[in-house]
């Protein structure tokens, strides 16, 4: 079958709209690999490359040396860059589009942020914006240095944002993800899982973008480990029963990062995202307990690799919500 390479370069779109045109045609069957770029569209590099960002002399070369001009923005909207989008042919309205995942590359790099008044879920208690960079190139980890800490966190890489166009006239911004995919941020979509989105358009539409080199379930800074990347798929078409939402298979786990067990915070409140408030809280107090981390480097951490999870909906009136620290981080 044929393999088609989607370069970032003249096919990126910072919205979801139905009228883009396709920057390629594929037929099922048909392998894609897209070219991505991180989700600040080179902005962070920029930072660098001006000077007005703390880093380690080394990648700082690094990054600025790749640093480039900021690209249009597709429909007059800031968003995700994207890379797409691909026509399916022969998809339709009612379809379902499959989507293999075959390999998910990084970049050399990668940044993971926070500030006050952005989206993460304690940004509102955050003293200062900041911005951890992490050194990817040795492909299979990288360490996470704070304040004397050491930990080594193994990559596994996925697209943050994978969808198709919605039918509803554009354009749509990126950032909600949506019955037809976009920014949905499941760490589980590594390669080797499959991916199944609901066909709204003729051709379906597809496009990638947002790789994350690792993230815990909850990205709870509102930024996993952001960077350029590489997703390689291969596309499919299922007839005969239409999605109302995306679904997905996966592999077991990509990494050994939990087989060592975990440490768990809880978190206990009649609403769900009080009760993962009242976890991350209690697992950024373990960190800097037990490590030595201050806030906003606990919270760094815990958005790369701590997942949150819903442990019970039915215990009235309160929900539990649980933090969970790999400890395999720790293991070497």
């Amino acid at each position: 079958m044929p393999e088609h390479h989607l370069k970032a370069a003249g096919a990126v779109h910072t919205v979801w709209d139905a009228a883009l045109p396709p920057a390629l045609h594929a037929a099922p069957g048909d392998t894609v690999r897209f070219g991505t770029l991180d989700a600040s569209y080179g902005r962070v590099a920029r930072q660098v490359a001006a000077g007005g960002l703390d880093l380690p002399d080394d990648l700082r070369a690094l990054i600025a040396a790749g640093a480039s001009a900021p690209g249009p923005l597709t429909g007059g909207q800031p968003g995700h860059p994207l890379t797409g989008p691909v026509y399916v042919e022969g998809a339709r309205p009612g379809d379902t589009l499959v989507v293999e995942l075959l390999e998910v590359r990084t970049g050399d790099w990668g940044w993971t942020g926070c500030r006050p008044g952005g989206i993460g879920l304690l940004d509102d208690e955050v003293p200062g914006a900041h911005t951890h960079f992490w050194d990817l190139r040795a492909g299979t980890h990288t360490d996470f240095l704070a304040s004397g800490f050491r930990a080594r966190l193994p990559l596994a890489p996925f697209p943050g944002v994978i969808g198709v166009a919605p039918a509803a006239p554009g354009p749509h911004p990126t950032a909600p993800p949506r019955q037809v995919g976009g920014n949905m941020d499941v760490r589980q979509l590594v390669a080797g899982s499959t991916l199944y989105l609901p066909v709204e358009v003729p051709g379906a539409l597809l496009s990638v973008g947002d790789v994350h080199a690792a993230q815990g379930d909850g990205e709870v800074s509102g930024t996993g480990i952001e960077t350029d990347g590489e997703v390689t798929v291969r596309l499919g078409l299922r007839r005969g029963r239409t999605l109302a939402m995306p679904e997905l298979r996966t592999p077991p786990e990509p990494t050994p990062l939990w087989s060592a067990g975990a440490y768990v915070t809880t978190g206990h409140a009649p609403e769900l995202l009080e009760a993962a408030r009242h976890a991350l809280r209690g697992m950024l107090a373990h960190l800097g307990e037990e490590y030595g981390l201050g806030f906003t480097d606990a919270y760094i951490l815990a958005s790369a690799c701590v997942d949150l999870r819903v442990s019970q909906i039915v215990d009235a009136p309160h929900y539990t919500v649980s933090a969970l620290l790999p400890q395999g981080l720790f293991a070497r």
